[in-house]
């Protein structure tokens, strides 16, 4: 029995090795397609400082990624060329595609040959960094880059502070992580302000847990009003069923995604604890079955705001499939410049982004008639990939029936304060 575990624990260790080979050769061909597709715009004619848009879009519909997360894993397959120590140990499977990735990261900012030297001094594929956690080696890289150019170093720091920014993705069980990354100064006078007043309002009697009031505190000064709501507008998308009769079908949050029922209901009714807010229901029909809401037109170029929201609930997230980015821009699938009209079948909601990638050289879209709106992508080497528009609350599943009337309704409500 002893032998046979043994043998696992060698195929693990094996198949890891295989991941981080895999990694490797998909870094070194990433490279190579970019320099094919840059030549190429360079025979066609692209001007210099357009040649290699596209490039890590496409990558990132072969690794079913994002197009941000793409354009980073290309990143990484560059500064590696250049870093032939750390490349031969990520193809060894000394170190994998995320510790290599954080060797890279620590050392972008310097020049090629520095960037260079720190990959000899570190020297990964010699198993200098064998056994090392992930702080261990952001640390040993960190400081080999500040030994060799410490202005550099500094300078990335500066410009970090041009990065601060907040974030939200969503957590399980109906919550949500907001997240901000802040300047260190910033970040610890803001925890311990939260921390002080959390002390004493537990000194003073307050039952809630500290991390409780830590969070109660923080959204009730970032929105101004105690439970948070206020100023803005929330919208959740339900079928009337689930509103009006507790059917258990969830409702989707748009921002956040799926939620239960009874919590959905909660926050129609109650507003997240806050009775000041007014409630709007606006009522959207769709197709049985299918789901597809029933669509609406303009005549316009520019999609009208009602025709927005419309595409914001139907998509959700932009429609590039990997692409989980907020929708920034409402795009025609066929321009309309070449005849496409201004409608729901032939919008899209789109992060600007992709946006901007669609519009690039031998990139095509268009609609494809189905169950769900769908729109098929095409890009420049031939390959051709498919978005489907996510199903609404109440949407049967593939190959499901239950009784339905000729129009199912959902009703998206809208909080906001008056």
């Amino acid at each position: 029995m002893a032998g046979d575990d043994a043998g696992k624990i060698n195929q693990i260790r094996g198949l890891e090795d295989l991941k981080c080979l895999a990694g490797a050769r998909q870094a070194g061909i990433s490279v190579a397609f970019d320099l094919s597709q840059r030549q190429e715009q360079t025979e066609a004619g692209v001007p210099a400082d357009e040649q290699g848009a596209g490039v890590a879009a496409q990558i990132a519909l072969a690794r079913r990624e994002s197009p941000a997360r793409a354009s980073r894993l290309l990143g990484l397959a560059e500064a590696l060329t250049g870093m032939p120590h750390t490349f031969a140990a990520f193809r060894a499977g000394l170190v994998n595609e995320w510790r290599a990735t954080l060797i890279v990261k620590e050392t972008i900012c310097l020049s090629v040959e520095d960037r260079a030297g720190v990959d000899e001094e570190l020297a990964a594929d010699t198993g200098a960094l064998h056994g090392m956690g992930d702080k261990a080696i952001s640390a040993a890289a960190r400081a080999a880059a500040y030994r060799r150019d410490p202005a550099s170093v500094t300078k990335r720091a500066s410009r970090a502070v041009g990065e601060r920014r907040v974030s939200l993705r969503p957590a399980p069980d109906t919550m949500t992580y907001l997240t901000a990354l802040l300047p260190a100064a910033q970040g610890v006078a803001a925890y311990a302000a939260l921390t002080r007043d959390s002390d004493t309002a537990r000194s003073a009697g307050d039952d809630r847990s500290r991390g409780q009031v830590m969070a109660d505190t923080l959204v009730e000064r970032v929105t101004g009003t105690p439970g948070g709501v206020t100023g803005v507008e929330i919208q959740l998308v339900m079928t009337d069923r689930t509103f009006l009769q507790a059917d258990a079908e969830p409702a989707r949050l748009p921002g956040y995604g799926t939620i239960p029922a009874t919590r959905a209901r909660h926050i129609a009714l109650t507003g997240a604890g806050d009775k000041d807010l007014s409630l709007w229901v606006r009522r959207l029909y769709t197709t049985p079955g299918s789901g597809e809401l029933v669509a609406m037109d303009s005549k316009a170029r520019l999609f009208p705001s009602g025709l927005k929201r419309f595409l914001q609930v139907r998509d959700d997230t932009c429609r590039t499939p990997y692409c989980d980015a907020p929708i920034r821009h409402h795009d025609h699938i066929t321009a309309w410049h070449n005849g496409g009209p201004t409608t729901a079948g032939n919008g899209q909601g789109l992060c600007e982004a992709c946006n901007h990638t669609k519009e690039t050289r031998g990139w095509t879209t268009k609609p494809v008639p189905g169950p769900r709106h769908t729109v098929a992508t095409s890009t420049p080497t031939g390959h051709t990939y498919h978005s489907t528009a996510p199903p609404l609350p109440g949407t049967a599943p593939a190959g499901g029936a239950r009784s339905c009337s000729s129009q199912e309704r959902r009703l998206t409500l809208a909080r906001a304060t008056p």
